[in-house]
């Protein structure tokens, strides 16, 4: 699978979601990550514009830090409408219509 996506240098602000806690608008499109339940899944999954792309346990160099904590904060209305696509796919699996139900790491 071509991923042009790692060579990115996507500019990441917090949404103030647990589970989906930064997102980054690059070329006109909304990428946001998703935090799994690491060991058990993948670290992060990537979303673009409501569409899982993939999972990795390290981002590319040229994401930076996501979570670093200097990163702005987006605007609460615009962090609601960048996370309603994937809001209901907390899950590790979800998205692709097999959400993990193992209480240890997703229950």
């Amino acid at each position: 699978m071509s991923r042009p996506e790692v060579h990115a240098r996507p500019e990441w602000r917090f949404t103030r979601n647990v589970y989906f806690p930064v997102a980054a608008l690059v070329e006109d499109q909304w990428w946001v990550l998703r935090l799994n339940s690491f060991p058990d899944h993948a670290l992060w999954t990537l979303f673009i514009d409501g569409v899982v792309r993939f999972d990795m346990d390290d981002t590319p160099p040229s994401w930076g830090r996501p979570l670093d904590r200097s990163a702005p904060l987006l605007e609460p209305e615009i962090a609601e409408a960048v996370l309603a696509p994937v809001r209901d796919f907390v899950a590790y699996g979800s998205e692709v219509g097999e959400p993990c139900d193992d209480p240890f790491c997703c229950g």
